[in-house]
């Protein structure tokens, strides 16, 4: 029925037994009244989109929707039509971006697995990486990875730094930096929310040298400590090699009956296979520990796992030693080393063999990396047998400077 629709008409109109009917608007071609066998009078209009398809669109009831006020939202869909404006196809597009997105949500926890699974898992360090990340991130774990914002990792990096470890504050923005960046190339994220993240303080490279007097010191208050940890720090101090190598050193590494110890790549922070010459004081200390130990690691409290809690045992020496004894750290042993293994007339490159420091410029080539990893042995030998003595105060060395220099350079 095409007709000029009015309120008269409209309530002439006898609501059908069955189905239903339509009034076709002769005022504005294309909207409809449809009224159905429930009673239910439902405002219709239909346009084709320039360009596109032909789409039905329905906005109201009558009398709640007028007459007047249909016709003006029928006009202004027609010329939004006219325009190319598809409301139908506009509202379904964004659903269906919505669902996609609501199926595609991905959890920061499962970011974080994949994050390990490609990146971290091919990383010597990526397990410490991942325990540090699992820590930081543990609120969020249940979060879309997509509304994670740049606020919240900052956060996280300033509550490590307020706790007071402002280097490991540091070390965990350069993780979450890499973790956003991964997130952003794989588009979990809509942005790359890592950039512009602030470390908590800047790093100075530290001038700390211990003085042999110092050494001594430290190495003597060591026998306060137990049969566990004091030969730990004696041996780390005596081989000025890196902490969790000698922490975690286990006895199929150590090799007695050469004097040394052989570390493979994987076990190393610079990935390169290192050999350790043992002093006869070094010896000593892994001979206690072979009496006492009950598992393949040299060091342990547990049986299944290497010693840890580095903190606790250098309060423990802090207590033995003067009150007016500067800040040191275990790595100031490294340093001590190779200043005063220098300064005794020690070639620095051979300084720089034993404490296994990657090599500069240019890669090696693999027979390089060979030859390299087994030369100078016997001056290695020769520089950490001196060493020891200079540690544990065993001879005179002061009056040996020169004659340590030539016996080095004849080697």
């Amino acid at each position: 029925m095409k007709k000029q629709i009015t309120d008269a008409l409209v309530r002439s109109v006898a609501v059908p037994a069955e189905g239903r009917i339509e009034i076709s608007d002769t005022v504005r071609p294309g909207l409809r009244l449809r009224v159905s066998s429930n009673g239910r009078r439902v405002w219709m209009f239909e346009k084709r989109i320039k360009g596109g398809a032909k789409r039905k669109h329905t906005f109201g009831t009558y009398p709640e929707l007028s007459i007047k006020e249909a016709r003006a939202m029928a006009l202004e869909i027609e010329i939004e039509a006219m325009k190319g404006v598809d409301r139908i196809g506009d509202a379904v597009r964004i659903a269906e971006e919505k669902e996609r997105a609501a199926l595609n949500a991905m959890k920061v926890r499962q970011a974080l697995e994949n994050f390990d699974a490609m990146h971290l898992s091919n990383l010597r360090t990526g397990a410490s990486v991942r325990r540090s990340l699992d820590l930081a991130l543990m609120a969020h774990m249940d979060q879309d990875i997509a509304t994670l914002e740049r606020k919240d990792l900052q956060a996280l990096i300033d509550a490590k730094a307020v706790s007071g470890a402002k280097v490991h504050a540091n070390r965990l923005k350069a993780y979450l930096s890499k973790f956003a960046k991964f997130c952003f190339t794989r588009s979990y994220t809509a942005s790359h929310i890592g950039l512009g993240l602030e470390k908590a303080f800047k790093e100075v490279p530290r001038e700390r040298v211990l003085s042999v007097e110092e050494l001594r010191q430290i190495w003597k208050a060591t026998y306060s400590l137990s049969n566990l940890t004091g030969p730990l720090i004696r041996l780390l101090m005596l081989t000025a090699q890196r902490r969790n190598e000698i922490a975690r050193l286990q006895w199929d590494e150590v090799y007695l009956g050469s004097s040394c110890l052989i570390l493979e790549g994987k076990r190393t922070k610079n990935g390169n296979g290192h050999i350790t010459h043992l002093a006869p004081a070094a010896l000593d200390e892994l001979r206690l520990r072979q009496g006492l130990s009950t598992c393949n690691f040299v060091f342990s409290s547990t049986g299944r796992t290497p010693v840890s809690g580095f903190v606790s045992i250098k309060k423990a020496l802090d207590r033995e030693l003067p009150k007016d004894f500067a800040h040191w750290t275990f790595h100031d042993f490294r340093t001590a080393f190779a200043t005063e293994m220098a300064e005794r007339g020690a070639p620095e490159s051979i300084v720089d063999r034993i404490l296994n420091h990657a090599a500069v410029g240019s890669a090696p080539s693999a027979v390089a990396r060979v030859y390299n990893r087994a030369q100078f042995l016997m001056e290695r030998k020769k520089i950490l047998t001196r060493w020891a003595q200079v540690v544990t105060g065993d001879g005179a060395l002061d009056d040996n400077v020169l004659s340590f220099e030539r016996e080095v350079a004849a080697s």
